[in-house]
This record gives C-alpha cells, sequence and structure tokens, in this order.
C-alpha cells in the first residue's frame, strides 16, 4: 500500500522496542528513517498519533532529522547474544547477592573471609550446610589451597544458626546461579561461533588495557565494528553516553552531565574502565586515571577513561590501527616542568630545602 501510494520514505520514532517489528517489515521495501523521539518533539498540549505523524513528516521533508544507527541483521543477531549474555550474568550477580544477604539473616558471615562466595572452598562449605553438618570447625576444614590459612577465621563466620530451613533456601539459590552459569556458558559459545568474522577485530580491541574478550565482544557487538556511521570519535563518544553533555543559556553553562546513551557499551566501557581504577598498571589509562582521580575525583576518572577507550576503539576500528600504549611517563614527558615543579612544592610543604642539579653536574 506505501509503495502505491508512491511513500518514498518512512520515518518512525525509537519508542522502546515497539518500532523494530515495523522497522524491520519495512527496512527491504523502502527506506525507513529512525529518529531519537527527543529530536522530533512535538509542541506540548497538541500530542495525538496523528499529529506526532504529521510533524514527523514535516520534520523530514525538510531534512531537520537525522538518522539513527541501526545495525544489519547479523550484527543485530549478534547483539541480542551478547545482550542476553549481559543480562544472565547480570541476573546470576544478583542471585549471589540475595544468597549472601540470606546467609547473613542466619548468622553466617562467609561472604567477609571469602574473596568469592561461588568459589571452591565456599561450595564445598555451602554443599556441606545444606547437608547438615553444622560443626563450624569440620567445616572450616574444608577450606582449599591458600584458605587453610584462613581456618581460624573461617571458624568464626562459619558460627550460626543455620537450619534444615535455610539449607532448603541456599539450595535454591545455588540451583539457580548454577542454571543461570549454564546459561552464560552457551551464550558465550554461540557468541563466538558469530564473532569469527570479526575475530581480528576482537584480538586488536583486547590489547587495550582493562578490555578483556568479552568487553571486545559488546563493543563489536553494539558498534557493528563499522567506524563509518559515525564521523569522528567524539560522535561515537556522544552516541555510548561517555561525553560531556552542552547546557547552555545566556552564556552560562548549566549542567555539563554525560547525557543517556547506548547502556550496553556504556556498561562494558564501565567494566574496562573500573578494571584499570582498581589495577592501574605502568599503562596511559592508568596514568591518566590516577591524574584526573586527584582533581575530579573517581567518577569522573572512570568516565574519562571510559572515552578515552572508546576514542582507541574509533582510531583502530577506524583506520585499522593497533592500539600504542604511549605508556605511564606520557604526562611525566608531556610537561616535565610542571611534574619537577610539583614535586618541589611536595618536598616543601614536608619540610625540605630543595637544591636541584642536572646529572651530568652530579
Amino acid at each position: 500500500m506505501l509503495v502505491e501510494a508512491r511513500v518514498t520514505t518512512g520515518i518512525m520514532e525509537s519508542t522502546s522496542d515497539y518500532w523494530k517489528p515495523f522497522y524491520y517489515l519495512l527496512e527491504d521495501v523502502l527506506p525507513v528513517v529512525l529518529v531519537n523521539a527527543k529530536a522530533a518533539r512535538n509542541i506540548p498540549g497538541r500530542k495525538t498519533d496523528v499529529s506526532d505523524a504529521a510533524w514527523l513528516a514535516q520534520l523530514g521533508a525538510h531534512g531537520l532529522l537525522r538518522a539513527s544507527f541501526v545495525p544489519p541483521e547479523p550484527i543485530r543477531k549478534l547483539r541480542d547474544l551478547t545482550r542476553a549474555r549481559t543480562i544472565a550474568v547480570q541476573d546470576r550477580t544478583r542471585e549471589g547477592q540475595r544468597l549472601e544477604k540470606f546467609l547473613e539473616s542466619t548468622g553466617i558471615k562467609l561472604s567477609g573471609s571469602v574473596s568469592d562466595l561461588m568459589g571452591a572452598s565456599s561450595r564445598d562449605m555451602l554443599a556441606a550446610l545444606i547437608n547438615g553438618e553444622r560443626d563450624p570447625q569440620k567445616l572450616a576444614d574444608l577450606a582449599r589451597g591458600v584458605m587453610r590459612k584462613r581456618i581460624p577465621e573461617l571458624v568464626k563466620a562459619l558460627t550460626g544458626r543455620f537450619g534444615e530451613h535455610h539449607g532448603f533456601i541456599c539450595a535454591m539459590h545455588l540451583d539457580r546461579i548454577d542454571s543461570l552459569t549454564g546459561w552464560v556458558d552457551k551464550l558465550t559459545a554461540r557468541i563466538d561461533e558469530a564473532m569469527e568474522p570479526f575475530r581480528i577485530a576482537r584480538e586488536f580491541l583486547a590489547t587495550i588495557p582493562g578490555v578483556s574478550t568479552l568487553v571486545a565482544d559488546v563493543i563489536i557487538a553494539e558498534t557493528g565494528a563499522d567506524m563509518s556511521h559515525f564521523e569522528t570519535p567524539g560522535r561515537l563518544a556522544s552516541w555510548a553516553g561517555v561525553s560531556p553533555g552542552s547546557n547552555e543559556s545566556a552564556g552560562r553553562i548549566k549542567s555539563t552531565k554525560t547525557r543517556p546513551g547506548n547502556r550496553y557499551l556504556k556498561g562494558a566501557l564501565g567494566t574496562a574502565a573500573l578494571s584499570i581504577a582498581r589495577h592501574p598498571k605502568d599503562s596511559y589509562l592508568g596514568a591518566r586515571y590516577k591524574r584526573i582521580l586527584v582533581r575530579r575525583g573517581k567518577v569522573k576518572a572512570i568516565v574519562a577513561n571510559e572515552h578515552a577507550i572508546l576514542t582507541a576503539v574509533w582510531h583502530m576500528l577506524a583506520e585499522g590501527e593497533c592500539y600504542h600504549d604511549p605508556g605511564g611517563d606520557f604526562f611525566t614527558k608531556k610537561d616535565p616542568t610542571r611534574t619537577k615543579n610539583n614535586a618541589i612544592r611536595r618536598l616543601q610543604a614536608l619540610g625540605y630545602n630543595v637544591t636541584l642539579t642536572t646529572r651530568e653536574a652530579a
């Protein structure tokens, strides 16, 4: 009917997931433009579905709308897999938190003595508790490897009022966690198959500090590994929601808070940036994090590294470059005078008199 009516372009708002069946149905018939609803906001008080459609048609006819990025079908399938895995991992984490909270109610403080409640030693102890063992000493003796050094601490942590009822609930939580782990394993195997055409890009991206294979999978699935849709690194960062917003009126900047973006991509970048924050090795991103942390705080330092990682991703995928780390001493070499003056001020603040001599003169 649209072809008979000589419709040349279809325009629709990206409202939740409701646009998908219509977009996928029409994309093989005529050009379809998907637009952000915020960019096509109608006049308040005069909003109906009919008036919205007319307003979209008017904006589109005058070229006032910018199309949103909709990846091709193979990337959409890869997205479905990576997003399903992300949700399964999040559900597994939440289930582990529920188990930890339930154990706390029984007086069992195991999570305070072990780093991973789902580790081998912890699982053995939980299985013994569920099977009826109540002696804290016998439970603590199930610890393996380096955990055996903490047996006295574990004895105290495993002293509580755990009963048969609690064992039933814990078993249910563990079954749920194991089921979700099976989901994650199946999805990972399927993703590995779908990722075969992007194997080289995946390996390249994994060379960026903090970017694991799982994070690289999400970056490729969300961006399509095709930077032609994003003219500049800044455009990609804005689309992902890791660049400062712009809200200025009468020369006054009201807010620079980051705007909403692709939450799956932003979440993966956050994982990478947090990894760098926890283990700031001798790398440019580690030095960048520590430099911004002192001046702007932890949150802004993490977002700044998310932006830096995505900038590197754009150059690697758009220009075929390998990642080259400038090194942890990048900022020192960039402005050695500033580094020297800062060091002198710190020493003087500690009460030292500082006299500098060059290495040759010494």
